[in-house]
């Protein structure tokens, strides 16, 4: 609804610039309505609304997109998390997010990482673990998110005393959400396939 109104005021628009347009054509014997600096005044203005009109509806799209995201995934406070069961490498995984217009999912505090779980847990299953967006390829030991920017909230699984994660070294790489510990990380080799969850940020 919102936007056959936006579709009718851009109609509305373009018909007032076309007349414009066309009285400039014919000829006044008696006098000129308007100077040419007037209209040239009042089709900037026009031009501008037309602009503004546009990226409005390119918002009002992404908005919908967001929308449609959230509808099969879920919303966790600002973002909108969707999961793909299909087995990828970390790159593919992440590759296809940024298709979508999204990054590989990031938790941010435990209730985010809470949520995410159960999320996981009933798309994807209580036994996988699927990729985060979080990574140590450029140096080892310091874990980015997507961006480059160093993390402040971790959830690694520290259980196992002689091998607390993160403990693969140049090995391993990128980190997974694991379902069956309850959504502790975990760090693996970024070659190996497993299901993901992209993350869209709600502006």
């Amino acid at each position: 609804m919102e936007s056959k109104g936006v579709c009718l005021v851009l109609g509305v628009l373009l018909l007032v610039n076309c007349s414009l347009q066309q009285s400039s054509t014919r000829k006044k014997p008696v006098k000129k309505v308007l100077s040419d600096t007037a209209k040239d005044s009042v089709i900037e203005d026009l031009q501008k609304q037309i602009n503004d009109i546009v990226q409005e509806l390119n918002l009002l799209k992404e908005h919908q997109a967001l929308q449609t995201v959230c509808l099969k995934g879920v919303k966790i406070h600002n973002k909108c998390f969707l999961a793909d069961k299909v087995r990828k490498s970390y790159h593919t995984a992440s590759e296809d997010c940024n298709a979508l217009g999204g990054v590989l999912g990031m938790p941010t505090s435990s209730d985010d990482n809470d949520k995410l779980t159960d999320y996981i847990h009933q798309i994807i299953g209580p036994e996988e673990q699927v990729w985060l967006g979080l990574n140590d390829m450029v140096t080892e030991g310091r874990w980015v998110d997507q961006t480059g920017s160093s993390i402040t909230y971790k959830n690694w699984d520290t259980s196992n005393h002689r091998s607390p994660q993160p403990d693969g070294g140049q090995s391993h790489n990128c980190a997974v959400l694991s379902g069956t510990s309850r959504g502790k990380w975990f760090d693996e080799n970024c070659r190996e396939e497993k299901p993901s969850v992209c993350q869209f940020n709600i502006v």
